[in-house]
């Protein structure tokens, strides 16, 4: 039975030895040699602070539509995590081995390209927000920097919200064919906030709900944990206002996923003879408030049906043209595809347009990365998305059984990271800015986690140093 489990485990780089494994690498050696320099600068003992001051800035500027100071903030944030490179043993885990194999095979498809010069801007918005994602993954180790960095992303996200309810209940402008005008739902106001697309602020609110849900039942105190809540509400009842069938389908599935863990946490202080009725109960009581909400809500009842439509709804139609002549351009360039980017997209999809549907995307992200990488590509970031969803389900239930509070951030990144690919299967939100980094603080709530028991303090290393993997999480 053992001998069966141990090619998925190796698939699933489980007790894989990362640290001896990085030291004995080529740049892992390299750099250990640079290791001394620049240990004592005051940037680099001042680096979290720098860090957690980049973050919230990117928080600030990703609640509107311009993205110009994000990719600024973005190569600052890279800037930070290479100087820190150089003088401290990265935080490396099993799990971004196939996330490096990944940029590896996006770099390769970049050189490759049919549009080279125009795949190094995807190329390099790719390579920035992996240097994002890293720097996330340093700070959240710390508890009191994860408070700052959620906390400050709800406190946008309520502003957000309050302005969103403003648009609905007092009318906004449709800056763009939303709707189909032929349908009943003609006219119908869809709230889109600071960021002028209702899709786009859908997709920003799919995982703000599980990390509210999370910060609810952690933060000390009921003055904040009403905040929260309230909060929380506020951006459930937008994302719904939002009539993005996408977003909806994200929501369900964070909603679902935080939903089902959060009643796994509380299952063990009821009674026993409920506790194996209180997930099923769960699930039941919800699907039942979701079907009385569509049968009685006329807006919500026909945006639903739309999604059974299928050519007859414009939304769905534009989508299915779009999917027909990417698959036709997979077809062509199947191992490293057309290179990363929404340039080098717009640069060969107008060969393969089906009609007038001209687009910037796929509208899908599987199909994305693998017009974009090739079936090499799609299948390194899968491998990822494995690996990541293995750790972090053993992780958790190793918290749960130790009844660890901390557990619910990784349940709050685990749901947060369903919801997200589930709202990526129809959309391709997750790749702009304002979304994508909200992608990496979820994944990254994972590994802070993960990473957290592998390190103690030392007084050789500003940061600590590496130990023997903790049988917390790993």
């Amino acid at each position: 039975m053992e001998q069966a489990r141990q090619p998925w485990q190796a698939l699933l780089l489980r007790d894989f030895p990362i640290e001896s494994w990085w030291q004995g690498s080529f740049l892992g050696g390299l750099l250990g040699s640079l290791r001394n320099w620049g240990q004592g600068s005051l940037l680099v003992q001042a680096g979290d602070w720098l860090g957690l001051g980049l973050v919230l800035l990117y928080w600030v500027f990703s609640a509107q539509s311009s993205t110009g100071i994000l990719g600024l903030i973005l190569l600052a944030m890279a800037a930070l995590v290479g100087l820190g490179a150089l003088v401290e043993m990265p935080m490396g885990l099993p799990l971004h081995l196939p996330l490096g194999l990944f940029w590896g095979i996006a770099t390769l498809a970049t050189i490759l390209s049919p549009v080279s010069y125009a795949a190094r801007e995807g190329w390099l918005k790719l390579t920035l927000y992996l240097a994002g994602y890293l720097l996330l993954h340093r700070l959240l180790r710390k508890p009191q920097f994860r408070d700052w960095i959620v906390g400050s992303l709800l406190l946008v996200s309520l502003a957000m919200g309050v302005y969103g309810l403003r648009q609905y209940f007092y009318g906004a402008a449709e800056l763009a064919t939303w709707v189909d005008p032929e349908s009943g739902l003609a006219g119908l106001t869809r709230v889109y906030s600071y960021l002028r697309n209702p899709n786009l602020y859908g997709g920003y609110l799919v995982p703000l709900v599980p990390l509210g849900l999370a910060a609810v039942f952690l933060w000390p105190g009921w003055g904040v944990k009403l905040l929260v809540g309230f909060t929380t509400a506020v951006n459930l009842l937008c994302l719904v206002l939002t009539y993005s069938r996408g977003a909806w389908i994200g929501g369900l599935a964070a909603l679902g996923m935080m939903a089902v863990l959060l009643a796994q946490w509380h299952t063990p202080r009821l009674p026993a003879r409920w506790r194996r009725w209180t997930v099923p109960t769960l699930l039941g009581g919800g699907a039942a408030a979701l079907l009385l909400a569509i049968l009685t809500v006329r807006p919500l009842r026909l945006r639903v049906r739309s999604l059974f439509w299928g050519r007859l709804d414009t939304s769905n139609n534009f989508r299915l043209n779009v999917w027909a002549a990417v698959l036709d351009m997979i077809r062509d360039f199947p191992i490293l595809g057309i290179g990363p980017g929404n340039v080098a997209f717009s640069r060969v999809y107008p060969l393969y347009q089906r009609g007038n549907f001209s687009a910037l995307g796929a509208y899908s992200v599987p199909l994305q990365l693998t017009v974009e990488t090739g079936f090499l590509g799609s299948l390194a970031f899968a491998w990822f998305l494995l690996v990541l969803w293995d750790h972090g389900w053993r992780c958790w239930n190793r918290l749960l059984s130790s009844r660890d509070p901390e557990g619910l951030w990784v349940a709050a990144g685990l749901a947060a990271c369903t919801g997200m690919m589930a709202h990526g299967l129809v959309d391709t939100i997750w790749y702009r800015p304002q979304v994508q980094m909200l992608w990496w603080l979820a994944v990254a709530l994972v590994t802070a986690k993960l990473a957290s028991s592998r390190t103690q303090p030392s007084s050789n290393s500003p940061r600590g140093k590496l130990l023997s993997p903790s049988q917390d999480c790993i």
